[in-house]
């Protein structure tokens, strides 16, 4: 008797751990909205694309203790973004830094440009053309238009495209690891 009561005691202690388990993480993340994840999945992406580029040694110093995303316009990141702020990679503390002007991103080495500038992209790709900082963005043709990374999904999932010869410009090395998982533009 007592064996039957421990017994059901434990199974239906199971059953409450399962029901907390997946009112907890399958309900939050069943009613999640994409964009959301999405946004957590690219910024991860942001994170171990600085595992996979080189920029000169001049622009990522040994005596530089940090290394700059700039978020230039809308931040469509809500907390997406603090899951990699202040990581250490290569060494360096990833600092975030948001800008509304393109003039207010000072010696960034990663630049996010949200399509909230998609209009001012031109202007934008000008004004940094041929310096070491990777321009990443979600926007239609903006590898084509001159960007080095493009976030794109495809199937509900996030790909992300590269330009090489804009990287090469710029001064970037981009690892043949990370190419091979990228669609590869080419400059018109």
């Amino acid at each position: 008797m007592y064996l039957y009561t421990k017994n059901k005691i434990t199974y239906i202690s199971l059953i409450i751990i399962l029901i907390c388990y997946c009112i907890g993480n399958g309900v939050s993340n069943t009613y999640a909205a994409p964009k959301s994840k999405e946004y957590y999945v690219k910024a991860a992406f942001l994170l171990n694309f600085v595992k996979f580029i080189e920029w000169p040694s001049h622009d990522l110093s040994d005596t530089s203790s940090s290394l700059t995303l700039c978020i230039l316009g809308n931040d469509p990141f809500d907390e997406a973004l603090k899951t990699i702020e202040d990581k250490i990679v290569k060494n360096k503390k990833l600092v975030i830094k948001r800008c509304s002007r393109v003039e207010d991103i000072g010696e960034s080495q990663i630049i996010f440009i949200c399509t909230s500038e998609r209009k001012k992209l031109p202007e934008i790709l000008t004004k940094i053309k041929d310096r070491p900082i990777l321009t990443v963005a979600e926007t239609k043709n903006f590898c084509q238009s001159g960007g080095i990374v493009n976030f794109i999904v495809i199937k509900n999932k996030v790909r992300f495209e590269i330009n090489v010869d804009v990287a090469k410009r710029s001064g970037l090395k981009i690892s043949s690891k990370l190419l091979k998982l990228a669609k590869i533009i080419k400059e018109r």
